[in-house]
Order: C-alpha cells, then structure tokens, then sequence
C-alpha cells in the first residue's frame, strides 16, 4: 500500500504542477464555457433586475413621489389655513382699532359735552354772581354817593372850625359851598 500511496502523491504533485502553468479565466481553451455561463448570468441577472428589482425601486420611488406631492400639497393648506387665519386676525384686529378709535372719540364727545355744560353752568353762575356784585356795588356807590354831600359837609364844618378856631359854621351855609363845589 505504501508504494500505491507514493504514486498518488506523484501523481497529485504532478496534476497541480501541470495546472499551475496558466490561470483559468485566461486559459483559451475555457473561454467558449466562460463565455456560456457570462450570457447566463447576465441573463439572469436582468431578469431579476427587469422583472423584480426595478419595479421594486421604481414603486418605492412613486410611494415617495405620491407622499412628497400628499406633504406638499398639505403644506399648502395650511399656509393657506394660516393665511386666512392671519387675514381674519388683522381684519379683527383693525375693527378692534375702529371701535376703540369710535368710542374714545364718543367719550370724548361726552366729556367735552359735560364740560361745556358745567362750563356753560359756572359762567353762568359767575354771570350772576357778577350781576349781583355789580348791583351791590351801584347800590353802594349811590348809597355813598348820596352820603358824599354829608360827609363833605361835615368834613368841611370841622375843617373849618378847626382852621378858624372856636365855633363851626352853620350847617346850611357850610351845605350851600359844598354843593355849590360838586357841581
């Protein structure tokens, strides 16, 4: 046995030797199978690609497409939706302004009408006050007016007493020159 074993171990030394002369693939006499099994493989492989793969990748991309246009198209809305959300707050927001503008300008109004009318009240008030004053005053100025005349006279009697020393004037003679000075 051990002379058969040797000669396969030759033999086997032998084989890889005689093989290890050329790499297959580039081996002349393999290109006509190599050829077969590329057409083959190719083949198969389009197929995969044709009939499974790219319809795969190709409704991948249209789900994608169709949520992207769905997104955008959601988007839209609500900016719309929030377009008109602002529109309607600035329109609210604009008649806020009016009717605080309206009624600061009605209580204005009112405040001014009030103040015309305790205005109007205290003038005429003081109107009265005046023409009270007034009469009160002319009634004075008559009353003193009329009380003059005495007062010069008496004034005059003592004026004249006191200058001549003694005894005063009569009071008529003294009345006759004041009166006669007034006019």
């Amino acid at each position: 046995m051990s002379n058969t074993q040797g000669n396969l171990n030759t033999t086997a030394e032998v084989g890889i030797v005689e093989d290890s002369s050329s790499f297959p693939p580039f081996d002349s006499t393999t290109f006509p199978s190599q050829l077969l099994w590329l057409v083959l493989s190719f083949g198969v492989f389009y197929w995969v690609m044709s009939k499974v793969v790219l319809p795969r990748i190709g409704g991948i991309l249209e789900d994608r497409r169709d949520r992207i246009a769905g997104d955008m198209a959601e988007a839209s809305r609500l900016k719309q939706e929030t377009d008109d959300a602002i529109a309607s707050y600035e329109s609210a927001l604009a008649n806020a302004r009016q009717k605080a503008s309206s009624m600061a300008q009605d209580a204005r109004a009112k405040v001014k009408a009030e103040s015309e009318s305790v205005r109007a009240a205290a003038e005429e008030q003081l109107a009265a006050k005046l023409s009270e004053a007034e009469q009160s005053i002319s009634k004075i100025k008559v009353e003193s007016l009329s009380h003059v005349g005495e007062i010069a006279t008496e004034t005059t009697g003592e004026l004249v007493k006191a200058l001549i020393g003694g005894r005063a004037p009569a009071k008529a003679e003294v009345s006759k020159a004041v009166d006669a000075a007034l006019k």
